[in-house]
């Protein structure tokens, strides 16, 4: 194909660049992804097609992204079909195409992780490492059990105010979080017991002063801040022999739910306690609570086993 050719392809990309950048404000990386993707687009419907960009068919589009799913994630072929699809939107609305080839064509779905867990050995190794004759010590035993007990995103522990954590009926109230809205959390009588200590001896020391709505402070009495627990976790990790890389404060949300999963919940109970708006949500912690769902049909199933 002539050097002519691939130049008419790059002059439309530039001006879709251009238009784009114009209308939606796209930063720079942004419009750079835009440009990698189009630019490979283009180059393989030339070579492989002797096709330029507007004439390109949704077979095109479609051999094009199974040439592309051999050598990359998901998650990349994803965004590469969405710039595909902003180019070719783009050129429909100016009315300089008549054909979208990437109309009613499904992106690939990102295959999602499945999360980090730690066992209930390591678990139990983490809650003991605080050292309980200062301070901060019974603070951060008491921030580990109650983020364990009740699976709280990180921000919903740190902003916790005292007036949401009801000792007497063991539960903390969660107005934070995604869509701010309330639920209800069980801590259990271990957690409450160390929150109870913690109020009662520590925070006072810790506060001093300081008028302070937040259950959890520093040294200094202000509000923990989320890089100043995942500084606590850390240092914990280590004391507890856990490869600080494994250990987050997500981890202990993960731990929290695959641990009631292995004991027998519920997932829509664990839906709930974790806050996730939809169930395909919670849903992931089934695949690293595979061993017990396996146990449960071995034991309750009729042919569970050849016994």
């Amino acid at each position: 194909m002539s050097k002519r050719g691939m130049d008419e392809q790059l002059l439309l990309i530039d001006e879709f660049l251009d238009a784009v950048w114009l209308s939606d404000q796209l930063s720079k990386n942004t419009i750079d992804s835009y440009r990698r993707d189009l630019l490979i687009w283009a180059q393989w419907l030339l070579a492989e097609r002797q096709c330029d960009l507007l004439n390109a068919d949704r077979e095109c589009v479609q051999a094009f992204l199974a040439r592309q799913a051999r050598d990359m994630k998901a998650a990349t072929l994803a965004r590469r079909m969405a710039s595909l699809r902003k180019f070719y939107r783009h050129w429909i609305l100016s009315g300089q195409a008549s054909f979208d080839p990437t109309a009613e064509l499904t992106a690939p779905k990102r295959i999602r992780p499945l999360p980090k867990a730690l066992d209930e050995d390591r678990i139990k190794a983490l809650l003991l490492a605080p050292e309980l004759d200062q301070a901060s010590g019974l603070r951060d035993r008491a921030m580990l059990e109650l983020m364990y007990a009740t699976g709280l995103r990180v921000t919903e522990l740190v902003t916790l105010p005292l007036g949401q954590i009801k000792l007497r009926e063991r539960y903390v109230q969660i107005l934070a979080g995604k869509g701010g809205k309330q639920r209800l959390v069980p801590m259990g009588e271990v957690a409450a017991d160390w929150v109870e200590q913690y109020l009662a001896h520590s925070r006072p020391l810790l506060v001093g002063v300081h008028q302070v709505a937040e259950a959890f402070v520093n040294q200094r009495g202000h509000p923990l801040t989320r890089q100043g627990f995942w500084y606590i976790i850390k240092q914990y990790a280590a004391a507890a022999g856990i490869d600080a890389s494994h250990l987050s404060p997500h981890v202990l949300r993960h731990a929290f739910a695959t641990h009631l999963l292995n004991h027998g919940a519920d997932l829509r109970v664990v839906q709930m306690l974790l806050g996730h708006a939809d169930i395909t949500t919670t849903q992931i912690y089934t695949h690293v609570a595979s061993a017990r769902l396996k146990s449960l049909h071995k034991e309750h199933h009729p042919r569970g086993s050849r016994s």
